[in-house]
């Protein structure tokens, strides 16, 4: 088994004012050549954004980007005339494709809005552009992982053009779950969203994270009341 182990307070943080933001890996005016991806795992930032304002309309092509926010609600506008409201519990995912030119706005004119930006590399390019979002049970997430975004068409899921998995669980305290990679030559990595969970010999907290890749299977278990996110990738 191999492992990285990336903490809380070891993340890169800027502070624009309107805009606070944590970077897991190398982005923007951030860089570290030893945190540039995961496998296909390009950027997770950990975003705080004020009330009434946001990311002003700015293209992107040939990266998957999902959005989740964990307290507020995102405003989303793109150049193909879409407009949609990003909740708690929805998640959103963008194929950029061949090109798409999109804003981010908080929704509220007062209250900060917390979302995760996660971008994972393409398995193909130059696709059409695709958006989705949906709202996701959280009831379906307790004490077990519920999947929210996978290459499967045929799921509940959200789709994404990778071979990756994207689950989200809430854990009492003393559960435990196994994972497993998805695929051969995968890795998985786990944010702790809250709480504490113990993986591979790790004691992970809040923010903190851990990479695990040429393994068979590991044991999460919830030290104190858990949500995280488990991300499974290719690794080449």
């Amino acid at each position: 088994m191999d492992k990285i182990i990336h903490r809380a307070d070891s993340r890169s943080f800027s502070n624009h004012g309107w805009l606070q933001s944590y970077h897991t890996f190398s982005f923007a005016g951030y860089y570290n050549p030893e945190r540039i991806h995961f496998g296909a795992l390009r950027v997770l930032n950990d975003d705080i954004v004020k009330g009434g304002m946001g990311f002003g309309t700015h293209p992107h092509d040939n990266m998957e980007i999902v959005s989740i926010p964990l307290s507020g609600s995102l405003e989303h506008r793109d150049n193909t005339g879409r407009h949609e409201i990003i909740r708690s519990n929805e998640v959103q995912i963008m194929s950029a494709g061949s090109g798409i030119a999109h804003s981010e706005f908080n929704a509220s004119k007062t209250d900060p809005v917390n979302f995760l930006q996660i971008w994972v590399f393409p398995k193909l390019k130059d696709i059409t552009p695709r958006y989705q979002q949906k709202a996701f049970d959280v009831a379906e997430r307790q004490n077990k992982l519920q999947v929210v975004v996978s290459p499967e068409a045929d799921s509940d899921a959200l789709l994404i053009n990778q071979d990756a998995w994207f689950s989200l669980g809430h854990f009492d305290e003393g559960q435990s779950v196994e994972i497993t990679p998805k695929m051969a030559q995968q890795g998985s990595y786990l944010f702790v969203l809250d709480g504490e969970v113990e993986i591979a010999g790790e004691v992970l907290k809040a923010r903190d994270a851990i990479g695990l890749s040429n393994y068979d299977s590991a044991t999460v278990k919830t030290l104190k009341a858990a949500n995280f996110l488990l991300i499974d990738v290719p690794m080449s």
